[in-house]
């Protein structure tokens, strides 16, 4: 049978669509006026979309003078859900949101330490199962993001020492193949800016440092998050910190600041208990001199190659972070022509990085959707209106 076109009617739905998942709650009249169509091809798409599973009636816009009061549109529970986890060396978070971003149901519990692949892809999806037990329709996307490198939303690289076992595939496909839906992997970085960049619209090109178990980055240009080619994309970590022969990731990660506290005569267990150590401590001041000189370097090396508008940190290391960050300014400021906006963010451990992940869920399941909406003509019958393949 040869293909079948989408037609232009096939693109209004799928405006329409488009429109409806990003905006609803919302009126005919709005829909309208984003979607730039006719009142009256807003009207088919959105009937066909009702017929479909896609749009509701919900409530009624009351309206001061005459005319009728504009009944609301939105996108009814039954349509999908969408799973982020934050898969962190220490805490694990789940979140469960409708197609429009409204939550279901989250938790957050500590990681449970696992021995291999098999193992902790049924916990995390004993976990996603439990948080899901309310969610109704299907389950439309999976997003994990973790303490590493990924490529290509399968293949994890330079994970943080707790989670070296995860190397490679096996995750990803354990993962998919137990909740039978789609399962993609990203960095907890790249979660976390995509947090950053829903919370601000106006930022436009950002650089974020996680500062936790591992050292991880991301970057955005006009707020698409940038992907490398190859997993030496992004791997500042590896390079060197200007201190001795020490890495970055050796200096901006809990695990090598508590070796190098240690190294400077600290007796520390957590890298929290630096915070609690007195600052009259000689080795706390040769710790914060060090550590104040790997954040100027990393800062410096993103702001001459990506030249960002703000760089943000995250992560458990964001205290010491803030303690140091009027130093690294005036360095900055003494060796480039121009300095960006640094800043941390606080984030709900576990969750905030379940959230960003959820953004990634939607916006994968909607270029779907219109994908599946736009190929359901030529995958039906050759007839008007094609059964949706959704």
């Amino acid at each position: 049978m040869s293909s079948i076109n989408p037609t232009p009617r096939d693109h209004n739905k799928a405006s329409v669509l488009d429109v409806v998942l990003s905006h609803a709650p919302l009126t005919r009249n709005q829909l309208i006026e984003l979607t730039g169509l006719s009142k009256a091809t807003v009207s088919r798409a959105v009937e066909e979309l009702r017929v479909d599973g896609f749009v509701m009636d919900r409530g009624v816009d009351a309206v001061a003078g005459r005319g009728r009061p504009s009944t609301y549109l939105d996108v009814p529970e039954t349509a999908g859900h969408v799973v982020g986890v934050g898969f962190g060396a220490v805490t694990t978070g789940v979140l469960v949101t409708d197609l429009r971003g409204r939550e279901i149901g989250h938790v957050i519990v500590p990681t449970v330490e696992h021995h291999d692949v098999p193992a902790a892809g049924r916990w995390l999806v004993d976990l996603i199962a439990q948080t899901s037990a309310s969610a109704r329709g299907p389950l439309r996307q999976v997003v994990v993001a973790l303490p590493a490198h990924v490529r290509d939303g399968t293949e994890v690289f330079r994970p943080a020492d707790p989670m070296k076992i995860f190397s490679g595939r096996d995750l990803q496909r354990t993962v998919e193949k137990l909740v039978d839906a789609p399962v993609t992997l990203d960095s907890d970085a790249n979660a976390s800016l995509l947090q950053v960049l829903t919370d601000d619209a106006s930022i436009r090109n950002a650089a974020l440092f996680s500062v936790s178990s591992t050292l991880s980055f991301a970057a955005c240009r006009d707020q698409e998050l940038a992907r490398g080619r190859t997993p030496a994309f992004g791997d500042i970590g590896s390079l060197s910190s200007g201190i001795d022969d020490r890495t970055l990731n050796g200096l901006l990660s809990t695990t090598g600041l508590v070796n190098l506290a240690r190294e400077h005569g600290l007796d520390i267990e957590r890298v929290e208990d630096l915070w609690l150590t007195s600052q009259d401590h000689r080795g706390r001041a040769e710790i914060l001199k060090t550590f104040t000189t790997a954040v100027t370097t990393a800062v410096s090396i993103v702001a001459v190659t990506l030249d960002p508008e703000s760089v943000y940190f995250v992560g458990r290391l964001r205290p010491l972070v803030d303690e140091v960050l009027p130093e690294v300014r005036k360095r900055l400021a003494q060796n480039l022509p121009a300095v960006p906006r640094i800043t941390t963010v606080s984030q709900v451990l576990g969750l905030s990085v379940a959230r960003g992940a959820v953004h990634a869920c939607l916006a994968m399941t909607h270029n779907r959707l219109r994908h599946a909406l736009l190929r359901a003509r030529s995958q039906g019958a050759q007839q008007e209106q094609a059964a949706p393949a959704f």
